[in-house]
């Protein structure tokens, strides 16, 4: 029998349902009259979007839009998408940038100012849209209210005014289709004065108090009144957030140099207009509103037809999960001398009698994780750096249990006891070479143990029929102390390991500088080798010292540690399997006892064309 609501007793609470999200949150970031830095032009403006900590109260990245060049009036395209939570206050800051270099490092750009609010500010305001000044100076939380007390930092002025932030909130729905879609112009209005126009489509979706927020750019095709843009895509919730009879206005553009691009016309539609396809009902006139008015022999600034439209539902990393996708966990530990004598206390090897080191806290946190996502449990572990005995021979690939035949360890108590046999039988040595255990997990991610030769010293860990169908994907943990000395060739592993099943995660320990590994954490910039682009950012690299609560509550830092270092993992897996054309596979049911079958495979969908 049902109880009654009001009838719940305290045995039934659960501490943990308060971590459960209500829903997802897209926010959107436009910015208007910010201060202009550049002498020759306007601000390329960026947002960096911060969160903070519930625990500490320290605010940390969680996002960045993308720069958008010679404007001091920004729409951003790119959404950040949070956890909206009910019951909690979630602190929010954004901070502007002026962009002057490919740097990922925010201090090497102009501060154009920053605001705070909370995720419920401005989900509860109208229309769930918040205007709020930007500030130059930079804020502490006031130790008895809570509150944000500026600061001068950036060389600003406290309390300066220097332009509007507009957020605006919407939740998310829960529809997974995407839809891929293609246009072309016809006869559009000619803008240049020694060439013709140089057209891009800017999409918007209607929001409910009638405002419009952006959701997509094509690229700019040069010198053409008929232009044919690229195939591209855009989750539908996106488009119209699930609701298919949504308005979407469509504007084009000339784009121009100088950040003034020229309106020509616009058009609206709607999803389920869109997807009847190609076809009469998909040829838009391009109407300039003003031009209409002024001139009564006006007819339109030109056409825009949909070539083509497909709908296909975004696959999840739960799905291949459910689909019986395993994850092979590999982990490397650098065993060069920098790290210190090991039976000193000063060691970042030191094993304590009464704590782990940082190394094998690392290792846990990680590890505990992603260990329940291979059925096995069984994880090669590596060392690199060290001199091996009998004869003192210098090994970047070694294995953690001695075992040259299998050095696979069985679950994370395996590999730390291995780990703590290799300290008392090794002698830490250098340099600090990363190509060789990268090449080691992508070889095991893309060749067959039949086909080993003497230049692989050990067996792959899995073989490749298991591993390309979409059975199984790599992780490889690389944990060090220092900078590395075969950055090169290193670089160039990571490009022919973002072709394969594998993801890379580095975690730095120690007081070392790790500006290198930022290089290879090729977020904002993608990394190359040789002129070649990697196909996929594959690595995540974190330093360990980010982590290490003061109070002494490795559990909670731990928490963190294993939540930002594996953040990424679902999407990079996602993305392999898309640009395979890898789709999950049925969940087993309980009585099948059939062999696993192969993911289905579709065609690798089109790139996505966003920049301008």
């Amino acid at each position: 029998m049902e109880q009654p609501e009001d009838m719940a007793s305290l045995s039934e609470f659960d501490s943990l349902a308060g971590s459960i999200p209500a829903t997802k949150v897209e926010i959107t970031v436009s910015c208007r009259n910010l201060l202009d830095k550049d002498m020759f032009s306007k601000s390329d403006p960026l947002c960096v979007m911060y969160t903070q900590g519930m625990e500490n109260k320290q605010w940390r990245e969680f996002g960045r839009t993308e720069v958008i060049d010679n404007t001091l009036n920004p729409d951003f395209v790119r959404k950040f998408i949070v956890d909206y939570f009910f019951e909690e206050k979630q602190n929010l800051r954004f901070d502007l940038y002026d962009v002057d270099s490919k740097s990922p490092d925010l201090s090497k750009h102009d501060f154009l100012g920053q605001a705070f609010c909370t995720l419920g500010e401005i989900v509860g305001s109208p229309g769930s849209r918040l205007e709020k000044s930007l500030t130059i100076g930079a804020f502490s939380l006031n130790s008895r209210t809570g509150k944000p007390m500026p600061a001068v930092s950036n060389g600003g002025v406290p309390g300066k005014k220097c332009g509007t932030i507009i957020l605006s909130a919407e939740e998310l729905s829960n529809c997974r289709d995407v839809a891929t879609m293609q246009f072309c112009a016809n006869k559009l209005d000619k803008k240049d004065f020694f060439g013709k126009s140089d057209p891009f489509l800017v999409f918007y979706r209607s929001n409910e108090d009638g405002t419009f927020t952006i959701c997509h750019k094509t690229e700019v095709v040069k010198n053409t009144l008929n232009p044919v843009w690229q195939t591209f895509s855009i989750p539908v919730r996106a488009l119209c957030n699930g609701d298919y009879d949504r308005t979407i206005k469509v504007e084009v553009y000339d784009w121009d140099r100088d950040g003034s691009h020229d309106f020509i016309g616009e058009f609206t539609t709607s999803y389920r207009e869109l997807a009847r396809g190609q076809s009469q009902f998909n040829i838009y006139e391009v109407v300039n509103p003003k031009k209409k008015m002024k001139k009564k022999k006006y007819v339109n600034s030109g056409t825009v037809t949909l070539l083509s439209f497909a709908v296909e539902s975004e696959c999840t990393f739960l799905d291949y999960i459910k689909g019986g996708t395993q994850i092979n966990f590999t982990v490397a530990i650098d065993f060069t001398a920098s790290n210190g004598n090991p039976s000193q206390s000063t060691s970042l090897h030191y094993m304590s009698p009464y704590q782990l080191n940082a190394y094998a806290l690392a290792l846990t946190a990680v590890g505990e994780i992603i260990q329940h996502y291979d059925s096995d449990k069984m994880f090669p572990a590596l060392g690199f750096g060290a001199k091996l005995p009998p004869d003192g021979r210098v090994s970047h690939e070694f294995p953690l249990n001695g075992n040259q035949e299998n050095p696979s360890c069985c679950g994370i108590d395996g590999i730390l006891e291995a780990y703590h046999h290799s300290l008392r039988t090794v002698q830490l040595y250098g340099p600090t070479n990363f190509a060789p255990v990268v090449t080691h997990v992508a070889r095991g991610s893309a060749c067959p143990a039949s086909q080993q030769t003497d230049r692989c010293p050990l067996p792959c860990p899995r073989n490749a029929a298991a591993v390309q169908d979409g059975s199984q994907y790599s992780v490889l943990l690389i944990i060090t102390d220092g900078v590395i000395s075969d950055m090169a060739q290193t670089k160039e592993a990571i490009v022919n390991a973002a072709k394969l099943p594998m993801s890379i995660i580095i975690i730095g320990v120690g007081q070392a500088e790790f500006d290198a590994m930022v290089e290879l954490d090729g977020d904002d910039v993608r990394i190359s080798s040789r002129g070649k682009l990697a196909e996929r950012d594959i690595v995540q690299f974190v330093p360990f010292r980010d982590y290490v609560d003061r109070t002494g509550n490795h559990v909670l830092s731990m928490a963190r540690l294993a939540r930002d270092v594996l953040a990424e993992i679902p999407d990079q897996l996602v993305s392999y399997m898309k640009a395979q054309g890898i789709r999950p596979r049925s969940p087993p049911t309980a009585t099948a006892r059939s062999p696993p079958q192969s993911p289905a495979r579709t065609p690798p969908a089109s790139p996505l064309h966003t920049h301008i």
